[in-house]
């Protein structure tokens, strides 16, 4: 029995290996554009920052307000909502680490396949300079033959009598 996120990820699969073969690529749907920019507004110093002065005007405000605090000591409202939001943020942070992963890997295959047709067209440019070589090691020897062989010839003729 197939679970429905294996379903889901075996669907992106093919749809990444068909945008491969040639097709465009496929624009992010709204929730991988979501659980983008929640990522990146949460993995922020502009937040980190916000929510500091939040949480610390909300203690500072329950503790001046005394007896009628709206969430007094030990600020258990404040935790419940800080509970919630790390609920909510981490699966979303892993949703856009997970569409981030699966780009990096397409990456990677790219990368790959180019690296592999280098490799090919490296290794033919290796064979025709090998080609080139012995051919050119061909016509030196002939040059060599044709050299000697006039050598011999001259050598063999009868001197000239003065």
């Amino acid at each position: 029995m197939t679970q429905p996120h294996t379903a889901t990820h075996l669907r992106r699969t093919i749809a990444r290996a068909k945008q491969r073969r040639g097709g465009a690529p496929l624009p992010p749907s709204f929730g991988a554009r979501l659980a983008d920019s929640v990522a990146a507004t949460v993995g922020s110093w502009r937040f980190i920052l916000v929510q500091s002065a939040l949480l610390i005007a909300w203690i500072i405000g329950n503790a001046l307000a005394g007896a009628r605090a709206w969430d007094p000591y030990p600020f258990i409202l404040l935790n419940l909502m800080l509970s919630f939001q790390a609920a909510y943020t981490a699966p979303i942070i892993m949703m856009s680490q997970n569409r981030q992963s699966d780009v990096d890997r397409d990456r990677a295959l790219a990368d790959y396949q180019v690296n592999l047709r280098a490799e090919a067209d490296i290794t033919l440019l290796h064979e025709k300079i090998d080609l080139l070589r012995e051919r050119e090691l061909l016509e030196m020897m002939q040059l060599l033959r044709r050299a000697l062989d006039r050598i011999e010839a001259l050598e063999q003729r009868p001197p000239k009598e003065a």
